[in-house]
């Protein structure tokens, strides 16, 4: 039979969160020979909301996306093929954590800051929750930055701090 290849496919799923989304997800994919690998998924407003990493081998690709593609009536998919030989070297991955007094712009501007020491954001989670003691909403974040080589943390976090005096930034190197 010969060696066989293997295709990647990112998804990205949204729709009304509904009990059996992810097993309809999962049963297409088992069932058309691909393996799901891994996944960030959360409920938001009402509505589902994933991306996913699948595995197939090439000559079951095709089948996989079609069948993945007539779950249309439940989930808007967007699929997209991973060139399997890009292996990128990430340099070094550093955990942010940040906290401050919830305002419009607060992602923009982080994002430019990171951008401008070419900082690349490898995943990111937000949320606003009110703070404690006082009547204001508290804005979190925590992110995977991957970083350059010889960018200096210290260095980074003080550029971040400055953003808003009341910013508390942490960054952990992993």
């Amino acid at each position: 039979m010969g060696l066989s290849m293997t295709t990647y496919l990112v998804l990205t799923a949204i729709g009304d969160d509904r009990p059996g989304l992810v097993e309809s997800l999962s049963q297409v994919i088992t069932e058309n020979s691909g393996n799901w690998l891994e996944s960030s998924m959360s409920q938001l407003a009402g509505k589902f909301a994933g991306i996913l990493r699948v595995s197939v081998s090439d000559e079951d690709a095709e089948l996989l996306i079609k069948r993945l593609n007539e779950l249309s009536d439940r989930l808007k998919l967007v699929i997209e093929r991973v060139d399997r030989h890009e292996s990128i070297e990430i340099p070094s991955t550093v955990k942010l954590n940040l906290v401050g007094n919830d305002r419009p712009g607060i992602i923009r501007e982080i994002s430019h800051e990171l951008t401008k020491m070419a900082v690349n954001v490898a995943k990111l989670t937000t949320e606003c929750v009110p703070a404690p003691m006082a009547g204001d909403t508290l804005f979190k974040a925590e992110a995977q930055l991957q970083v350059p080589q010889g960018l200096n943390l210290d260095r980074l976090q003080r550029e971040l701090e400055q953003l808003a005096d009341d910013l508390i930034v942490e960054i952990q190197l992993n």
